[in-house]
């Protein structure tokens, strides 16, 4: 990436910012690789609780990201994929961005935080599972250094999803 990358706050998410993941990703775009639709506000409850669970016993979590003005814009982090298909027990790095702030360098710029923060936290490797056709996200793995590791379907929605890895 060949310009600067905006200032990014990470943080733990507080019980308020499930409302903003809520509002954030009420938008189809938003989650047009997540299911299409936004989840009730009580999921992102439960998400936020089990973040701050995993921060405090892991050392990291899925941080809210927060702007220069200090605004919520989405989330980026890492945590255990418990899935009983793809890297089973792997700890997989992810990101969410509200639409207003896509290809502005902020996912790149706390995903590149996540990074260092799991390093001290003693990790040795992450994966990032992303939807084969979310250039977006592709890129970003890129700009991190990550590698293609496989190509799964997801057996929900059938779809190609591409497992990256990264050697810390």
């Amino acid at each position: 990436m060949n310009r600067a990358l905006p200032a990014v706050l990470l943080r733990v998410p507080t019980h308020e910012d499930a409302v903003a993941w809520h509002r954030i990703f009420d938008d189809p775009d938003v989650m047009e690789f997540h299911g299409g639709a936004s989840a009730e506000l009580s999921v992102y409850e439960e998400l936020t609780a089990r973040q701050r669970r995993h921060d405090a016993e892991r050392g990291f979590c899925l941080w809210s990201m927060l702007d220069e003005s200090g605004r919520v814009i989405g989330f980026t982090g890492a945590q255990p994929w418990e899935r009983d298909w793809g890297p089973t027990g792997e700890i997989e790095i992810g990101w969410r961005l509200a639409r207003e702030h896509w290809g502005k360098g902020y996912v790149t710029a706390a995903a590149l935080q996540t990074l260092e923060r799991v390093r001290e936290a003693g990790l040795k490797s992450v994966v990032a599972m992303v939807d084969a056709r979310n250039s977006r996200s592709i890129a970003v793995t890129q700009r991190l250094g990550m590698r293609l590791g496989e190509t799964l379907t997801t057996p929900a929605s059938r779809r190609e999803a591409h497992c990256y890895r990264l050697d810390l």
